[in-house]
């Protein structure tokens, strides 16, 4: 049997900034540029699977993050805390585990409206250390990042303190909750089982939301680059003249997230590809957190399931995979911005998925399970003169890691409240080793290690898969290893999801 070592993430964080020498020495050794501040482009991506050609997938056409990931650090075994975009949003932005519910977000943004204290979110750490900080498109949960009926209230910001301006585009989709789930030339979702589930239509990328949202970040990379702020091209929200300050911009692309709709361009390339089989398709037999797929099913589809209707599944998958393209392009777009305007030397970019998503894995389509498909999402970091540049890592880490990361980065502070560990050692080295990756849903948790996937229910109940054999997360071991189980355990309590 084989024995695990008990990791905390106190001895990581010991590891990290102390073994392995961080602080100024290595900060000097990253050979990022001195003479500047250092900017920040965080680029958002809803629902993104890591299944692009950079990570391996060759039927993907992702020509602009495959060539992020060329310049900078792949990371193959990146898993966020929550299978759910607010919940895992959440930890993104606060560097701290939060509820499992995409009401973390506006519970905290309560807390503060209470006047109750809370940690500085990562935005507004930035902004406190003298940055300039704006989000266009989906960020936190909502696109915009207001609350209210159609998510466009000024006086319910998801992170109060956080953004010089978040903005949303809505055009013809009239307003941030229309943008969310809209289909193209401006259809707004009323009730999803009339909405369809997948759509390719004709036209620019501009007749779906994300070409406006897009259009916006690259208005915002001309600002932030002119390093001056007329009055009329500044929204009412921002405070301050941020007249030559680095800049956090982050920008939200919804793409791929339900329902499937993207310029029928993107859909040409994947009408005659032959794609793989889905891996361990059938619903588990045993107790785990599969689900219904209820957020998926809820829409048109024909009178079809792609459960039970192979033809149908495979129409389903190429539609996603037109969507990962779309996206794809935006973000190009972006990065083109950030070089034509001067920026791409001074500038460090941090590509992230929100979460993983089923494509009939465990007969799933969605998100919302503790398995490795809802968990598992890209993450991409680049910056100027990266050592080993296109190298990748198979270290497990998570989410909760980007905000110390960035601020090492960046030669910010590291708050003393992040639960995560900065990543620099591993962007310094591939080879690096990470530390295991904590989610939750529900009241269930997870961990991730090298090796082992546990999943401790409620109720008490194990699931342990081994990743080292081609079972994978189909065949649970949890009453044939009950050493891992236990020591996974500790570990799991030692970080107090």
């Amino acid at each position: 049997m084989k024995v695990l070592h008990v990791f905390h993430l106190s001895q990581a964080r010991e590891l990290f900034r102390v073994g392995i020498g961080l602080g100024l020495l290595v900060l000097s050794q990253c050979s990022l540029p001195a003479a500047d501040r250092i900017n920040v482009l965080l680029l958002c991506i809803d629902d993104l699977r890591p299944e692009l050609q950079c990570y391996g997938v060759d039927y993907i056409q992702s020509p602009h993050i495959d060539a992020l990931a060329a310049t900078g650090r792949t990371f193959t075994r990146h898993f966020v805390q929550a299978p759910t975009c607010g919940a895992s949003r959440f930890a993104l932005l606060t560097g701290l585990f939060g509820g499992a519910s995409n009401e973390a977000i506006f519970q905290r943004a309560a807390q503060i409206h209470n006047g109750q204290a809370v940690p500085p979110s990562m935005p507004d750490w930035f902004r406190k250390h003298g940055y300039t900080t704006v989000s266009v498109g989906k960020v936190s949960h909502h696109p915009g990042g207001r609350g209210g009926p159609d998510w466009d209230d000024d006086d319910q910001p998801e992170m109060p303190a956080a953004w010089d301006r978040h903005l949303l585009p809505a055009g013809a989709w009239q307003h941030p909750r229309g943008a969310m789930h809209g289909l193209a030339h401006g259809e707004i979702r009323d009730n999803a089982k009339n909405m369809d589930l997948f759509q390719s239509a004709d036209g620019d990328d501009s007749i779906y939301p994300d070409g406006l949202i897009t259009a916006e970040a690259v208005h915002q990379v001309e600002l932030l680059a002119s390093d001056s702020f007329s009055k009329d091209s500044v929204s009412k929200d921002r405070v301050g003249n941020h007249q030559g300050k680095p800049f956090f911009l982050a920008v939200g692309i919804i793409r791929p997230h339900l329902p499937f709709g993207a310029p029928a361009k993107y859909m040409q390339h994947y009408r005659e590809v032959a794609l793989p089989p889905i891996a361990h398709p059938l619903k588990p037999s045993g107790k785990t957190t599969w689900h219904n797929s209820a957020e998926f099913m809820k829409y048109n589809r024909w009178q079809r399931n792609p459960i039970e209707d192979a033809e149908f599944a495979t129409e389903v998958r190429k539609h996603y995979a037109a969507c990962v393209s779309y996206a794809d392009a935006q973000v190009g777009k972006i990065m083109a911005s950030l070089e034509a305007n001067g920026l791409a030397e001074n500038t460090v970019v941090v590509l992230w998925g929100d979460h993983g998503w089923h494509l009939g894995e465990h007969a799933i389509w969605g998100k919302h399970a503790l398995f490795e498909e809802s968990l598992r999402s890209p993450l991409i970091i680049s910056y100027p003169q990266i050592k080993q540049a296109g190298e990748k890592t198979q270290a497990v880490v998570e989410t909760l890691d980007i905000f110390p990361t960035l601020c090492e980065l960046t030669q910010l502070p590291v708050p003393e409240f992040v639960a995560g560990v900065s990543l620099l050692p591993i962007l310094e080295s591939p080879a690096a080793p990470g530390h295991p990756a904590v989610s939750y849903s529900n009241k269930d948790r997870t961990i991730r290690t090298d090796q082992y996937r546990m999943i401790l229910h409620a109720d008490g109940f194990v699931e342990l898969y081994d990743h080292d054999t081609s079972a994978g997360e189909t065949e649970n071991l949890a009453d044939q290893l009950p050493t891992v189980v236990t020591q996974l355990n500790q570990q799991l309590r030692a970080r107090k999801p």
